[in-house]
């Protein structure tokens, strides 16, 4: 006789330990996969200071251990394992069923997918040859291996102020390379970041060449509008340009966007597929905030609670 699982949770940011949190309250049998990145993109997260209850911020790392904690105090099973494969039924009242990394079966009555992003790559040449080795997407995790040198960061967004920042305080000397005429951060981020002297934003560029041996030695930018190039001495560039949905497993088995957001009922979690439902940045294009993507956890619980309410 097989086991069912009520419901499996895969991903372990805030979409994933919110539906866990409520999802164990609600007494609702389940298992939460945290995947290859316990916490997801938020552990490589600075200073959180826009997260209701915390006045003067919290690490995206701390955050995440306490939503944790807190799912596992309620009755959560979490599983450090990452899902494979799935398998979709189309029918309602119909079982999935999952494979995970360690071998294991798993079928169940609902799925939530909460896998988050994944760093978006420049895709220029020599990229992935230079990862680890002067080319990084986590400024938390590896900002002291470039301790008073001086590096590059790629983007105008928020994360790529909220990089400069923090390694404003390691470094010698931080570019902030941004491809438009202006910054698309928060007024508040570049409020901070106009003040920092170690930190020089170039409007206007791109990387044209990496050069190096085994490290990087220096890059060649190029000015999109007059073409003038520009010649910087660095020992690292940080890639902070945003992310992309983590759907790669789910390609072809249920209803995305064009850029691989899965696409859920606007009053609800639910997606194509009758028992599966998606929350967080995996399914949110637009606003892809911390407290957005716990909400959409929690009514993805929710939208499970319902579903089984009337599961035969």
């Amino acid at each position: 006789m097989i086991k069912i699982i009520d419901n499996i949770i895969i991903g372990s940011g805030p979409a994933g330990y919110s539906a866990a949190i409520y999802l164990a309250r609600s007494n609702i049998k389940h298992i939460l996969y945290t995947g290859d990145l316990p916490g997801g993109q938020l552990i490589n997260t600075n200073i959180i200071e826009n997260y209701p209850g915390f006045s003067k911020g919290i690490l995206g790392i701390k955050l995440m251990k306490e939503m944790s904690k807190q799912a596992i105090k309620f009755g959560s099973i979490i599983k450090y394992n990452t899902i494979i494969k799935v398998i979709f039924s189309k029918l309602k009242n119909n079982l999935h069923i999952l494979y995970t990394n360690n071998k294991k079966k798993i079928f169940t009555k609902t799925i939530i997918i909460a896998t988050g992003s994944i760093p978006k790559k420049l895709n220029i040449k020599y990229e992935n040859n230079y990862l680890g080795y002067g080319i990084s997407y986590c400024a938390i995790c590896d900002g002291i291996f470039y301790k008073n040198k001086n590096v590059a960061i790629i983007g105008g967004g928020n994360l790529a102020l909220e990089n400069s920042i923090y390694l404003s305080k390691i470094c010698n000397k931080i570019y902030l390379i941004v491809r438009n005429n202006k910054l698309k951060a928060s007024k508040n981020l570049q409020n901070i970041i106009f003040k920092i002297k170690n930190i020089i934003i170039l409007f206007n560029y791109e990387i044209k060449k990496i050069y190096g041996k085994k490290i990087i030695k220096y890059i060649i930018l190029i000015n999109n509008i007059n073409l003038i190039k520009k010649k910087l001495k660095i020992s690292g560039i940080f890639i902070s340009i945003g992310s992309i949905p983590n759907t790669l497993i789910f390609k072809n088995k249920i209803k995305m966007d064009n850029n691989g957001y899965i696409i859920t009922n606007n009053k609800s979690t639910n997606t194509n597929i009758p028992g599966i439902f998606a929350a967080g940045d995996v399914q949110d294009s637009k606003y892809k905030q911390a407290i957005t993507s716990a909400g959409s956890g929690c009514m993805a619980a929710l939208d499970v609670e319902n579903y089984l309410l009337n599961y035969k």
